[in-house]
């Protein structure tokens, strides 16, 4: 056991899902960038590891959101099925094509971000809802987050937050999808790819870290006023994916 080693991926997987559970995105953004540039894995393999890791993480988030009643159940249902489909597709594509999609994810996400941090500063106005849309939006934000690293969160969550659902309530319920949604994704990348077992550690230490964050991160999501949570969201998906088209053209 490398103890250094092992204790920074435990603080790697805390503050990914202090920000995943808080706002409803970027764990496995966050984590697969670290994995592709520090530990050098490729992108298929980043992938899979991160979502293996997420398994117990967003189990342990969307138990949380369930039981500070953050989670609209009807939606969760209309979700869960579209994104699970979209997530097996993406796990087959990316193991087998690329991830050649990634800076047209990006580009979309930086929209969406400017779109829900004008909303932090407008007057209150009605809720609106996608309505059959949702399905759609389920399916490609399971494809989209399997084919690149990490995607459920700001693709479903940026979208039902810009056109007007509830922030908190869009949140919880994101995330709690989110489990089931991993849990297909991982088995697409297991029957696929070649043998975890070399990378234990770092499965261990992104596990251990997210776990002990998911009820903080519960809780700060449901203590956090609308309009600085919405701040927040949009500026977090901006700063991320600007980064990553600079590195993906800079490369």
């Amino acid at each position: 056991m490398n103890w250094p080693r092992f204790l920074l991926f435990i603080v790697i997987g805390f503050a990914a899902q202090i920000i995943d559970g808080t706002l409803g995105m970027a764990y496995g953004v966050s984590c697969r960038s670290f994995l592709k540039t520090v530990a050098g894995l490729p992108s298929a393999l980043a992938s899979a590891v991160v979502h293996v890791a997420e398994v117990p993480t967003t189990l342990a988030s969307g138990l949380s959101h369930l039981k500070l009643r953050n989670v609209d159940k009807k939606l969760l249902l209309r979700l869960v099925v579209p994104g699970v489909i979209g997530g097996v597709l993406g796990a087959w594509f990316l193991s087998n094509v690329g991830d050649h999609l990634e800076p047209f994810i990006d580009a979309y996400l930086i929209i969406m971000g400017v779109v829900i941090l004008r909303k932090a500063f407008q007057k209150h106005r009605k809720e609106r809802h996608i309505g059959k849309g949702i399905y759609p939006l389920g399916l490609a934000g399971g494809f989209l987050d399997a084919t690149g690293g990490g995607g459920w969160g700001p693709v479903v969550t940026s979208t039902m937050v810009a056109v007007g659902h509830d922030v908190k309530k869009t949140i919880g319920t994101v995330n709690t999808a989110e489990f089931l949604v991993t849990v297909a994704e991982s088995t697409t990348f297991v029957v696929l790819l070649n043998d975890f077992t070399s990378y234990w550690q770092i499965i261990l230490g992104l596990i251990v870290g997210g776990v002990i964050a998911a009820p903080l991160a519960a809780w700060i999501c449901k203590k956090i006023p609308v309009r600085p949570l919405l701040a927040l969201v949009g500026l977090l998906i901006i700063g991320l994916n600007i980064f990553n088209l600079i590195r993906w053209f800079g490369a």
